[in-house]
């Protein structure tokens, strides 16, 4: 058990907007990843928003097609507002754009704002960036998300085994 009384050896806050599109796609993108790597039951992922304005809701339908597309099950994703506990509980808070990171930094207490970053910062290679919010657009931005999540994710999750010290 951790400080917080959990299982898991690390645990992971995904962070977006209104928590309907990004961060839920993140998290459950994330789970996946962590699964084939056999770490899902060493680490915690979960989601917020920003900006909730309907705690409680499912992820949007476009969001959960496309993740359905790829084998990732967005069905039990529910929205909900960062709270002040996430300040204290999650190792790593992975924002979506800069935006996201601006509201969370000045929300964070300062000793613990060295646990946010930008989720496109961890892509291989080169760092995508923000992650644009697709909601008001096509399916096709919704698969442009998915497929920037993706590669930022894989990128992250490499570097899991050695925060946890084991092997890969």
């Amino acid at each position: 058990m951790n400080l917080f009384g959990t299982r898991y050896a690390l645990e992971i806050l995904t962070v977006c907007t209104a928590n309907i599109c990004r961060s839920p796609m993140a998290e459950c993108i994330l789970r996946e990843e962590l699964k084939m790597r056999g770490l899902g039951k060493k680490v915690s992922v979960s989601s917020a928003g920003t900006h909730v304005s309907r705690p409680g809701v499912m992820a949007d339908a476009r969001a959960r097609k496309v993740c359905a597309r790829h084998g990732v099950d967005l069905r039990r994703c529910r929205t909900r507002q960062v709270a002040e506990q996430d300040f204290h509980q999650f190792r790593f808070i992975l924002a979506m754009d800069e935006r996201n990171y601006g509201w969370l930094c000045r929300e964070f207490p300062p000793a613990q704002q060295h646990s946010i970053s930008l989720i496109g910062s961890w892509a291989q290679g080169e760092a995508i960036g923000d992650i644009p919010d697709p909601y008001f657009g096509s399916l096709a931005g919704f698969e442009a998300v998915y497929q920037q999540l993706h590669l930022s994710i894989k990128g992250f999750a490499a570097q899991i085994p050695n925060l946890l010290g084991v092997d890969n």
